[in-house]
């Protein structure tokens, strides 16, 4: 039985995955709320470690590659400096929970169980799990062996395929041709999905629950993206079907922790869930009051509901990746007007430092991409994706 955490003044909280920016929210949050903040990951210089609201960064190994190691190191973090609740961010949620299951953490771990994360994560059982619990889903196929494509070429237009394990949107292909889809080899180890190409608008949901009851949502649309995957660039906005989704699957799956979903809103107000984020994602940035988040992340209670109505977004990402797209699609005079009425997340009036420290991270990651020859995006999370039960050792 984990210790309960009950948010009080000096109280310690280890925030895990610093690199992201929804880590540095939350360390912000807790610290704000009169927490003493923790914060770990594997990078030398993650956003998060400049904030004022860190008071300790330790770097790690990577649970990845080297799982046995990160278990070692996190025990000893967590005798160290004795924190009374863990927030995962990133997918090191998947290791902790292994940690978690086999040896115990000494603290409070903010996720469910392994096997309901991967079932969330995983890109055909998360849609099989939402039939279960009677939610109209999109035909959403599994691919285990080139043989299982035989046939779907002459149909790929009406068919989204992308891996299992998989985020970002890195290796999706929307309607491939037949010769691209030729490239797709799904197998036992790695396998694909076909699924259902559904046509309306995308949103995305982001929720804090404990004992599956919601604490906090909020439901967004990002109106720019890096590549085709993650948003840089996010608007909040109302939807009741998302909602209700949101509140049918927490309650189904009695979910503790942070979940967020890809849905699509179809042209008659109803909604598709097309994937899970079983962690943080950025709905987190649209809450701003420290106290009533963190007492609902913490004690449950009264839900807290989103209290920032302005766009959201990494002003520097924005010009890495937005303006390029509104150059691609002459859409300069939008990228001027949202990027006006922005907000920014990472470097605020009373915590700058870590704005500045967007060009160290970002060199530190591009070094990755180059040593490894791999994506940008793909090289922010080499070292702590989690690609299926036997991901871990630990």
């Amino acid at each position: 039985m984990q210790p309960a955490f009950r948010a009080s003044s000096g109280q310690t909280v280890l925030i895990t995955g610093a690199r992201a920016p929804v880590a540095l929210h939350h360390a912000r949050l807790f610290h704000e709320a009169g927490c003493r903040v923790v914060l770990a990951d594997m990078p030398a210089r993650p956003l998060s470690s400049s904030s004022r609201a860190c008071a300790v960064y330790q770097r790690l190994p990577s649970p990845r590659f080297h799982p046995e190691d990160f278990a070692i190191a996190v025990e000893a973090l967590v005798e160290r400096e004795k924190p009374t609740l863990i927030v995962p961010t990133c997918e090191e949620v998947f290791y902790l929970a292994a940690l978690r299951d086999k040896r115990g953490l000494g603290a409070e771990l903010f996720a469910p169980g392994l096997d309901l994360l991967q079932t969330a994560h995983n890109k055909h059982d998360f849609i099989r799990l939402c039939e279960g619990f009677g939610i109209a889903v999109p035909a959403t196929r599994l691919l285990r062996s080139p043989e299982e494509l035989t046939g779907l070429g002459k149909d790929a237009g009406n068919f989204v395929f992308k891996p299992v394990w998989s985020r970002f949107a890195g290796q999706v292909l929307v309607a491939p041709t037949p010769a691209k889809l030729k490239h797709v080899v799904p197998s036992t180890a790695m396998p694909w999905v076909a699924q259902e190409r559904l046509q309306g608008e995308e949103l995305s949901a982001y929720a804090v629950a404990r004992g599956g009851r919601v604490l906090a949502v909020s439901i967004y649309r990002s109106l720019y993206r890096a590549g085709a995957g993650a948003g840089v660039c996010f608007e909040p906005v109302g939807d009741a079907a998302a909602r209700e989704f949101v509140e049918t699957f927490v309650e189904k799956t009695g979910w503790t922790g942070q979940v967020s979903f890809d849905l699509m809103r179809l042209d008659d107000g109803s909604v598709r869930p097309l994937e899970c984020n079983p962690r943080a994602t950025s709905g987190l940035h649209f809450f701003k009051d420290a106290d009533r988040f963190v007492r609902a992340l913490s004690q449950g209670g009264a839900e807290v509901l989103p209290d920032v109505t302005r766009i959201q977004a990494v002003r520097l990402a924005m010009w890495i990746y937005g303006l390029p797209a509104a150059l691609r699609s002459r859409g300069i005079r939008r990228f001027r007007k949202v990027l006006g009425a922005t907000g920014e997340i990472l470097g605020t009036g009373d915590d700058p430092a870590p704005g500045r420290a967007q060009i160290p991270a970002f060199l530190e990651i591009a070094a990755i991409a180059l040593r490894h020859r791999i994506s940008l995006q793909s090289a922010t999370t080499r070292d702590i994706e989690w690609n299926g039960p036997d991901q871990s050792s630990i």
